[in-house]
């Protein structure tokens, strides 16, 4: 079995008075997950906090992680967040201080020789890989489709008035249609990268490729990242999550 070295870190940044954003690294190092939250007050917050602890809780009643077989692991990631989407539409329901509030999931479950990644939203899954940063996972959102439809460039994306609109997130009903699932077969020297949209807001891909490949250490690449990130005028939330192999 590889040896697997985690940095983390989460900050409120320097335009929001709370922190939406959450993560969760499992104590065995078998998934991982980013989370950030949309809403009013602490609504944003409540959301993401529940994708974190419901999320885990199925993954480790659903997926057997010393022998399982890719589709029941796919429709066990699927059924995971799918639930978690439905307890934050419920609440978002009965409970009138959390209106309309939705978060963000990406995650990384490790079983056998192979990673399975997924996202729901605009946080997002790269992949370092001999000096080459490859973005896994496809945002939901609004400049997402207009780029895949052609009408605006990635440049153009990064600035656009809409940038921040979701086209699926959990808490609304598109959140239930299932993860799209990449499956890794990991490498000795992998680095993989879990973020929420305020390390995208504050540095492009050669940014960032910069940073990941600056330093052995994954605490130390989180920390810079995330300072990078405040530094380069993201005005959200700022988490990451760093995975060596």
């Amino acid at each position: 079995m590889p040896d697997i070295r985690i940095g983390q870190l989460s900050i409120t940044g320097n335009y929001r008075k709370n922190n939406e954003d959450n993560l969760h690294v499992d104590e065995e190092n078998r998934f991982f997950i980013v989370a950030d939250g949309m809403g009013g007050q602490s609504a944003g917050e409540k959301a993401s906090q529940l994708a974190v602890e419901l999320v885990p809780k199925k993954l480790n009643e659903l997926i057997d992680f010393i022998d399982d077989t890719p589709d029941r692991i796919r429709t066990a990631i699927d059924d995971a967040v799918g639930n978690a989407n439905s307890e934050i539409m419920v609440l978002g329901r009965v409970d009138p201080e959390l209106h309309n509030m939705g978060t963000t999931i990406v995650l990384l479950v490790w079983v056998g020789d192979t990673f399975y990644i997924g996202n729901v939203g605009d946080s997002r899954a790269y992949l370092l890989r001999k000096n080459k940063l490859e973005q896994i996972t496809k945002d939901h959102s609004l400049v997402q489709a207009l780029m895949d439809a052609g009408t605006i460039s990635p440049d153009e994306a990064r600035s656009h008035r809409y940038k921040n609109v979701l086209v699926r997130y959990l808490g609304s009903k598109e959140g239930g249609e299932g993860v799209s699932t990449h499956e890794i077969q990991y490498q000795a020297g992998d680095r993989f990268f879990l973020c929420t949209d305020g390390v995208t807001d504050g540095l492009d891909d050669n940014e960032l490729r910069e940073l990941l490949k600056s330093d052995d250490d994954p605490q130390q690449i989180a920390d810079s990242i995330i300072l990078a990130a405040q530094k380069g005028g993201s005005k959200d939330n700022i988490t990451c999550i760093v995975l060596d192999v």
